[in-house]
């Protein structure tokens, strides 16, 4: 094929515009008023309205009250755990990252002695 022939080709396959068609308006920098914008209100949740005005900071328990965790004393190790059996995480608990670590190793201990449950039913 020859370079004219394949012009042909590809100027007849191309999409024909009539002279009268506007082009297309550019995207307007704005998003459509149906999305959300970033970080805006999810389901109509205000983290201002109503409810405590001031973030308390969770402070370590066994750092203040100079508790240690303890794999025989399932009672407190419950509270560390979900109904469903599993370890709260420190943002929840605000324990810190040394209590959480030894926090996590007594309660695994605890429920290998069957002191708590693994899986509560």
């Amino acid at each position: 094929m020859s370079d004219e022939d394949k012009k042909e080709i590809n100027e007849a396959s191309a999409p024909q515009r009539s002279a009268d068609a506007a082009p297309a308006a550019p995207e307007s920098p704005r998003p459509a008023p149906n999305r959300r914008p970033s970080g805006g209100n999810r389901g109509g949740y205000n983290r201002n309205s109503g409810g405590n005005k001031f973030f308390r900071k969770k402070v370590c328990r066994f750092c203040t009250q100079k508790i240690v965790a303890d794999y025989k004393d399932p009672d407190t190790l419950r509270r560390f755990t979900t109904e469903r059996g599993k370890i709260l995480p420190r943002r929840i608990t605000g324990t810190c990252a040394k209590h959480q670590r030894v926090l996590a190793r007594e309660i695994k201990r605890a429920r290998v002695l069957a002191y708590l449950p693994f899986v509560k039913q």
